[in-house]
């Protein structure tokens, strides 16, 4: 028999009654019923109930052993009776009763339970990340990760495309975000950076002629953390094809995430194709690009009905509306609800009127409305008696930030939204630049992103005014990846880099690589890259990312478990070239 087990915890059934077997594991649960011990036994693989009993050698050592104990169990499995029997384990027809155990690990006192479990704060959870991961949520969370990257790619390689690997160490690139910089040893005062996405590398190989290429890409971001977004680095299926326009992608991507979501959470509705919402729509129905579309409901601009109002807290600001149906019979309580949810999300107020039976409006501004007014607001939101109106007012942008927060609740709370279902959506047709806090002319996306119109567009439009064939993907309001279909043609990348400030020269030095293989035929091509966290953050219905990845930085881009980021030593400074310079401590508040 083999040294440690002959079977894992979760595989016995009662097809192995009367064998004896091997099992080693944690000690996750105990319960001493004077002269009998049952010890539920727990790996990888599950739990399985081990008894013991007084005239076992093993029934003292089993009576005392901490929880978490690593321990390995002789013994034979037995039939339960059938009151015994536990119909929600996938062992519970079965017990080992145990004849010699041997202790392999022991267990200091824990920093909190494993079993049962308790709520504990993320420090120390991430602190003790190994103790955290042991606990159930966690751990079906992690071998569910595990199952997810397995899944894609198989499903990947079987729509042919090639599992390739590119460089960690590269050069810098204006992803969006900060680079993590790495020094060089070598060559001094240069330095290396971490990839942001392997943007330019997946082009190179569509250059090389490899036509469908994919990998699980590690990413490398020195940005803020947010529920959905981990600090620090992220991984991505990252995929790119040749001679490809948009509609190849999608249908690709649908087809594995459709797979994908309807493989791990079958009780749940995936449909596609899925909806393409152009951007500038979903900014003006939804409030966001990133529309939760298990929420029905859908804003409308009523600016132009404000635009000469004398009513001061609408007038000549865009006024965003949001009609709820069947909500018109709510109690006050309803309202003010909604009212103060509005406040906690940065609104001053969430004006309100309801719709009568007789169809006018009543509420706290319904007096303020002109008959004129009232009458094609009613008829700009389609609205009907027992209709609720809430309405946003202010700058645009931030009104759309609020409006869209409350359209979800307000759905929440009215019935009109859809828990179960995953509702996926196409976010197309960006702008290709937008003005920056200077008012000069930057991209608004992915800078290698072909025009729309190509250079005709470049050279004869207003360029606030062209269109980007750049794509996001949502899934329930979150934001899965951006794709686009690249430029690969090198008059037109330096024509729309000289739009975003800049010169030839420039483009040359810090694209150079890329540029010069497009010199070379570079095929038309195409890509994106759904965020596998993010995936599985669905799948295991987590509100937190930090949940669904077995090592994540806290909050503070720290590594409690680690000790990362530490210091270095002065000796390696100097083998590095470097020096560092502590910033000046900053005055107390006065």
């Amino acid at each position: 028999m083999h040294r440690y087990r002959s079977h894992t915890c979760g595989e016995l059934r009662a097809t192995d009654v009367d064998t004896d077997v091997r099992l080693s594991g944690w000690l996750h649960n105990r319960r001493d019923l004077g002269g009998v011990v049952f010890v539920d036994l727990r790996d990888n693989s599950g739990v399985v109930q081990l008894v013991v009993r007084s005239d076992s050698p093993a029934y003292e050592a089993l009576g005392s052993l901490p929880r978490e104990t690593v321990l390995r169990a002789d013994g034979r499995v037995l039939r339960r009776d059938a009151e015994n029997a536990n119909p929600e384990l996938p062992t519970g027809e079965i017990e080992v009763q145990v004849g010699d155990i041997e202790v392999l690990g022991t267990c200091d006192p824990l920093p909190f339970s494993v079993f049962p479990e308790e709520k504990v704060n993320e420090e120390t959870r991430l602190t003790y990340r190994f103790l955290d991961l042991r606990r159930a949520r966690m751990h079906r969370n992690i071998q569910l990760r595990s199952a997810v990257v397995a899944s894609i790619r198989r499903k990947m390689t079987e729509r042919g495309f090639l599992d390739l690997q590119t460089p960690i160490l590269s050069a810098t690139s204006p992803e969006g975000a900060r680079d993590f910089l790495v020094p060089s040893r070598i060559h001094a005062g240069k330095f290396y950076a971490l990839p942001q996405a392997p943007q330019q590398f997946k082009q190179l190989l569509m250059v090389s002629g490899f036509d469908r290429y994919f990998q699980i890409a590690p990413c490398f971001r020195d940005e803020d953390s947010r529920a959905d977004r981990s600090p620090g680095e992220f991984y991505q299926l990252d995929m790119e094809m040749s001679f490809a326009e948009q509609e190849d992608v999608f249908g690709v991507i649908e087809g594995v995430m459709t797979e994908l979501f309807t493989e791990f959470a079958p009780e749940r509705e995936t449909t596609s194709p899925f909806p393409r919402i152009a951007y500038r729509d979903a900014l003006a129905r939804y409030g966001t690009d990133k529309p939760d579309l298990r929420a029905t409901l859908e804003l409308v601009d009523v600016s132009h009905l404000f635009a000469d109002s004398d009513f001061r807290a609408f007038a000549g600001k865009h006024v965003r509306a949001l009609p709820v149906p069947g909500c018109g019979g709510r109690p006050r309580s309803f309202f003010d609800q909604m009212g103060a949810f509005a406040v906690e999300k940065g609104a001053q107020g969430l004006a309100w009127v309801r719709i009568a039976d007789d169809g006018t409006l009543t509420g706290p501004i319904a007096k303020f409305l002109t008959e004129d007014v009232t009458t094609r607001l009613i008829a700009d939101v389609k609205g009907e008696p027992g209709t609720a109106i809430f309405f946003g007012a202010g700058e645009e942008s931030e009104v759309g930030k609020i409006m869209a927060e409350v359209r979800v609740e307000a759905a929440k709370r009215a019935d009109l939204f859809e828990e179960g279902p995953f509702r996926f959506c196409w976010i197309v047709d960006f702008p290709m630049y937008e003005l920056d806090d200077d008012g000069k002319v930057e991209f608004s996306h992915n800078p290698f992103s072909m025009p729309q119109g190509g250079m005709e567009a470049l050279r004869t439009k207003d360029p606030l005014d062209i269109l980007a064939w750049q794509y996001d993907i949502v899934c329930n309001g979150v934001e899965l990846s951006s794709g686009a279909v690249r430029n690969h043609s090198p008059e037109v990348m330096y024509e729309a880099f000289r739009i975003a400030g800049y010169p030839k020269e420039r483009v040359d030095e810090e694209f150079g690589g890329m540029v010069r293989a497009f010199h070379y035929g570079a095929p038309p091509h195409a890509g994106i890259a759904p965020g596998v966290d993010r995936i599985v953050m669905l799948l295991a219905d987590e509100p937190n990312i930090r949940e669904t990845i077995a090592f994540p930085l806290n909050g503070n881009a720290q590594d409690l478990l680690m000790g990362a980021p530490s210091e270095v030593d002065e000796a390696r400074l100097k083998e590095l070239h470097l020096s560092v310079r502590t910033p000046p401590a900053k005055a107390p508040k006065p």
